[in-house]
């Protein structure tokens, strides 16, 4: 997907179970809070807190350091679950069905990189 010009942020606006996000362009995107958990269970006070990064593509919560991408919040994708183990699927019969400590400490690492690139 490429972000466009108008799809830069405006205002952000936090209800006790929702995120808004106003664009440049007139969008309006809500999603649930419940999608990012360091602003779910941060205070009100933190989530007013926040300040337009990435040349206003996207939003820094600097008292949560929490990082969200216009990019993603336009493909409604939540934050990445950490220590959560992802949906494993049989391709073939394999005496291992679950992954190894180590494919998923890896997992988790690819996680971690693509929420960064995205934001």
């Amino acid at each position: 997907m490429d972000v466009q010009p108008g799809q830069r942020v405006k205002n952000v606006r936090c209800t006790r179970d929702t995120l808004r996000v106003d664009l440049l362009d007139g969008r309006i995107i809500i999603v649930p809070l419940a999608w990012y958990p360091r602003l779910l269970h941060a205070t009100p006070q933190q989530r007013t807190k926040w300040k337009i990064a990435g040349g206003g593509y996207g939003i820094h919560w600097p008292d949560v350091d929490e990082d969200l991408s216009v990019e993603g919040l336009l493909r409604g994708l939540p934050a990445p679950r950490v220590g959560v183990p992802l949906p494993v699927k049989v391709v073939s019969a394999s005496p291992r069905l679950t992954p190894r400590p180590a494919d998923a400490a890896k997992a988790a690492q690819i996680r971690r990189s693509v929420h960064r690139e995205v934001t």
